[in-house]
């Protein structure tokens, strides 16, 4: 039964390769087997791809079962289109074509299949890019804040500042007016005189000031610190927004360009081996020689031919004697009288009643 299988996979025809001998069947079942396995290694290869891109199992085997039932019909016609012939060199020609379909089809299966056998790799490698496009989002998001930041920012430094410097201000006249009454600098009088109350005055209107502007500042400070707590907020909301993006950088093409970050000779083995499961079946055809099949196949093509060129040279035949036959009753027909005067009759007819209808249209015409 599995035998019977593999020789279907191998595209060999039935009626031929059933008379033939036990080890002959065997060859072709063995390309057949070859020819399916390599079928279904590309079905996997496929639904993993295909899962990577769509997250959805059942989407992803249907997809990849057409496709491998694609590689597989591309397999088996390969190995049955090729066919044993006189000289090697004629045979590798023929093979030519399709050992470089061979060699895509190869190419194409294996790449997916590397990415699930590096998955841990490819997993880190990912990883760390996703923490630099995290790391570059985030500044490429403080910098369109950044201006509005650092205006709101240099305000409240502002009016911090003008705090400040009212503060000092208001210290310096305390100082001015207690030296005074001390005797200690000023007038180096003691005693609180008129420059004293005029130094005294002087602070108590800097000191209400300091009030006024620490009142107003105050709630100058306060809003633009809630203001500053809206933008870090937008700002925070800008990147959590745009992190699922980052997150789901993941994909076939991700995964593909992170594989090629990894050492090469690994994934080049790998590669190779596929490549070699691929064309093992056309290397096979190719390397062995005649065997029953391609005799019993030959015989039976050329069986064919016979036939066929039989047939066109008996047509040919046919055609020429059909021709030399009638070229004899037409000249036979050109000589007899009977067929002369029935003819002239009726061309005498044809020509009366071209004259009749010539003399109606110049009747009517005059």
């Amino acid at each position: 039964m599995l035998k019977r299988f593999f020789l279907l996979c191998s595209g060999v025809d039935k009626d031929i390769v059933n008379s033939c001998s036990n080890g002959e069947q065997n060859k072709y079942a063995g390309i057949g087997a070859t020819v399916f396995f390599t079928a279904f290694m590309a079905f996997l290869a496929a639904t993993y791809a295909l899962y990577t891109v769509f997250d959805q199992v059942y989407t992803s085997v249907f997809f990849g079962l057409i496709w491998g039932l694609l590689i597989f019909n591309l397999d088996r016609f390969i190995v049955s289109t090729i066919k044993k012939r006189e000289r090697f060199l004629d045979e590798f020609i023929q093979a030519s074509p399709r050992i470089v379909l061979a060699v895509i089809i190869a190419i194409v299966i294996s790449k997916p299949l590397e990415i699930k056998i590096f998955e841990k790799e490819i997993n880190t490698v990912l990883l760390k890019e996703k923490n630099e496009l995290a790391a570059a989002n985030k500044t490429q998001v403080s910098n369109y804040f950044k201006a509005d930041v650092d205006k709101n920012k240099a305000e409240i430094d502002s009016l911090k500042s003008s705090i400040t410097k009212k503060e000092k201000e208001v210290a310096s006249l305390y100082n001015s007016y207690i030296t005074e009454a001390e005797g200690s600098a000023g007038t180096k009088k003691i005693g609180k005189g008129p420059i004293y109350k005029e130094k005294r005055a002087a602070h108590d209107l800097a000191a209400k000031q300091l009030d006024s502007l620490k009142i107003i500042n105050a709630k100058n400070i306060a809003e633009k610190e809630a203001k500053a707590k809206t933008l870090q907020s937008d700002l925070d909301k800008k990147v959590a927004e745009t992190q699922p993006v980052i997150d789901n950088f993941d994909g076939l093409m991700a995964r593909i360009h992170a594989l090629n970050k990894l050492p090469w000779l690994p994934s080049f083995f790998i590669m190779l081996l596929f490549l070699a499961i691929e064309t093992s079946p056309i290397i096979a055809k190719l390397l062995s020689p005649k065997g029953e099949y391609d005799f019993k196949q030959e015989d039976m093509e050329m069986g064919i031919k016979n036939i066929i060129a039989q047939n066109r040279f008996q047509s040919e035949l046919q055609k020429q004697t059909d021709a030399e036959i009638y070229d004899k009753v037409y000249a036979d027909i050109k000589t007899d009288k009977e067929l002369y005067l029935y003819k002239k009759k009726g061309a005498l007819e044809l020509l009366k009643l071209q004259a009749d209808g010539f003399v109606d249209k110049q009747k009517k015409s005059l």
